[in-house]
């Protein structure tokens, strides 16, 4: 079903009334995706809707579980919230990123414990769909054992196609891995009445991994940003201070400092240009490597992952973000951060494969440039053009904020969400 046949009258004067969700980050958790579903469930309570939600104890910030939950019995607790509850589980080594296999077997034990979470939690209520989010993919088809015995369709939404990005990357190799991924892919896709992507890239990859007849069951519902939170601020933050950075022009990389990003762009850059301040900020594991490659390089700072009550504040330091993607990951990989930055009112040097979702943001806002991925002439190329006048950042900016504003509102996002529910059949 199109997301067009969902969105009809009677979704307009009927909402969903009861939810599951299952989901690895929920707040106070800051992973952008914990960020994105926390978001999500509170404005489908603002429509009425009772939620009950199944997560993991608080552990991104820290790649284990945070030192005020560590205390939690057994590791596991439920709380009531004005709106359902949240059921909070031990994340089981998923948050272990120094181990492949550890982390994977992490997330099956996490993905079977959601299951009985899943299960046991309101259980005299009936739910009119599951809401699962991947990854990790094993949560599917975890969702799809809750499905069944709740009596209820599976909603599936996939923030980043697996294994694909990890083949890109090469964090897996093995084929016998590769083959038992791409097939639990297939087997979750499959499971689930409805798909929902971020873009229309991502929507092509996921339909082509379906039988023709079930292709139609893929919705882009693109992620949101938090206007209110996220606002456009005086660019001498308190955080450029404390970098030590004074009134130079700051070019900045703001998110995981993964090896999917191509931020060895960013220190060629630096290089090239030392009258130019480059601040990469997060954490990850191409974090250390980064730092041995700019050893030498006095323009170029790290700074530590921030709250994210600090987010607007720590965007607002730079004068341009840079959004770097290495070749082939444009079309399964759409960065919140991006919907960020533009909120921000802040304006974009993007890296990434063209004709994919980035570049059509970046265009279609006409908020930066985009260039060819991995490419270090032609960023900084592009770095220097966009650096020779300010007055035009100060528009792009400008124009960044305007587009958000028009098309990524939460309460949209919500709705979109309800309508899926509703069209379902789910009430």
């Amino acid at each position: 079903m199109s997301a067009t046949e969902m969105n009809n009258p009677r979704s307009q004067a009927a909402g969903p009334r009861r939810l599951l969700v299952i989901c690895p980050h929920f707040e106070p958790d800051v992973s952008p995706t914990g960020v994105v579903m926390t978001r999500i469930v509170h404005e489908l309570a603002a429509l009425g809707c009772e939620i009950h939600v199944v997560t993991a104890l608080p552990w991104y910030s820290q790649h284990r579980v945070d030192d005020q939950w560590r205390h939690v019995t057994w590791r596991h607790r439920t709380e009531v919230t004005t709106w359902g509850s949240i059921v909070r589980l031990d994340p089981r080594g998923g948050s272990d990123k120094s181990n492949l296999w550890r982390r994977a077997l992490g997330f099956v034990v996490f993905s079977a414990a959601c299951i009985v979470g899943g299960v046991r939690v309101a259980p005299r209520q009936k739910f009119d769909a599951v809401l699962a989010m991947s990854p990790p993919l094993t949560l599917g088809l975890a969702a799809k054992c809750v499905a069944l015995v709740r009596r209820a369709p599976l909603i599936f939404n996939v923030q980043d196609v697996f294994p694909d990005a990890a083949i890109e990357t090469g964090a897996i190799t093995h084929r016998a891995v590769i083959t038992a991924a791409q097939i639990l892919e297939k087997l979750t896709y499959r499971s689930a009445q409805v798909i929902t992507v971020l873009s229309r890239d991502l929507r092509d990859n996921v339909a082509a991994k379906l039988p023709v007849r079930l292709q139609s069951r893929v919705v882009v519902i693109p992620n949101f940003v938090d206007t209110d939170q996220v606002r456009p601020k005086d660019r001498l933050t308190a955080y450029r201070r404390e970098l030590g950075i004074g009134d130079q022009l700051v070019v900045m990389y703001a998110g995981n400092v993964g090896f999917s990003q191509s931020l060895d762009l960013m220190i060629s850059a630096a290089a090239a240009r030392p009258d130019l301040v480059f601040v990469i900020n997060g954490q990850g594991s191409a974090r250390q490597s980064l730092r041995e490659k700019a050893a030498g390089l006095p323009n170029v700072i790290f700074g530590d992952f921030q709250p994210g009550e600090r987010l607007a504040e720590v965007l607002a330091t730079g004068d341009l973000h840079v959004v770097p993607l290495r070749r082939g990951l444009g079309r399964i990989s759409v960065p919140s951060k991006v919907y960020s930055i533009m909120a921000a009112g802040r304006p974009i040097l993007a890296a990434v494969d063209a004709g994919t979702e980035i570049p059509r943001l970046v265009t279609s806002g006409q908020c930066g440039l985009v260039v060819e991925p991995d490419r270090v002439s032609s960023f900084i190329d592009a770095l220097s053009v966009l650096v020779s006048d300010r007055d035009s950042l100060r528009t792009m900016g400008q124009n960044a904020r305007s587009f958000v504003e028009r098309e990524a509102s939460p309460t949209a996002v919500a709705r979109q969400y309800a309508d899926l529910v509703v069209g379902l059949g789910g009430i």
